[in-house]
């Protein structure tokens, strides 16, 4: 198992920050909301996108928010679904990080093996979205055929796809651990964090399917 040092996950975050738009770098990095002059129909756009999600309750009231930055772009929705994701998934494994230092096993090895593999595992799923990020990050930038584009999105499906496959990996890893609290809350951290990227991929999906950036 590979291990991983905080300062990589804070640089990771400095380069999500240097992908996504500068006037969401605060509001992203800190949860605050940003000042939304979107019109109804911009926040309608994201509603009816959310509708397509399995979470869309969660999607709406994450994504609502970026309305005006949105302007029912589906690329730009898609962007800032990706964005989202990372930074819950980034958060989520610096908290990992921190627990398996601290973390009382009461001898149970099963468990002390399930939060490592966990870290891990959130790990991969922090490189993969970060993938996505560069990705769409090109896509929005070249102006590319449609050849091009569908090339592009399925890298970004595969990256988000992985990515949702290792979060799903850490908590099936819990599965033969005795109840107890360290599992109660990684459990329900990382189940909050698989909503999130789980909508980013089908908000992807739908980007994917128009064919055309």
């Amino acid at each position: 198992m590979r291990t991983q040092r905080p300062h990589h996950l804070f640089l990771l975050s400095i380069i999500f920050f240097a992908f996504t738009f500068s006037y969401l770098q605060s509001a992203i990095a800190t949860g605050e909301q940003p000042p939304t002059t979107g019109n109804d129909g911009d926040t309608e756009f994201i509603r009816s996108s959310c509708n397509t999600t399995l979470y869309p309750d969660i999607c709406y009231t994450s994504l609502s928010r970026y309305a005006n930055a949105v302007q029912q772009n589906p690329g730009q929705l898609a962007r800032i679904a990706i964005a989202v994701s990372f930074s819950k998934v980034h958060r989520t494994a610096s908290y990992l990080y921190n627990l398996t230092r601290v973390a009382d096993y009461g001898g149970n090895s099963r468990a002390s093996l399930a939060l490592h593999d966990c870290f891990s595992n959130l790990n991969d799923a922090v490189d993969e979205i970060r993938g996505s990020i560069k990705q769409m990050r090109q896509i929005g930038s070249a102006g590319a055929s449609a050849d091009s584009f569908l090339f592009q999105m399925s890298n970004v499906q595969t990256w988000m796809s992985a990515a949702l496959t290792d979060e799903e990996t850490c908590t099936d890893g819990f599965q033969d651990v005795e109840n107890c609290p360290m599992k109660t809350d990684v459990n329900d951290r990382v189940t909050k964090v698989k909503k999130f990227t789980s909508n980013a991929l089908a908000l992807v999906n739908g980007y994917a399917s128009k064919g055309m950036p």
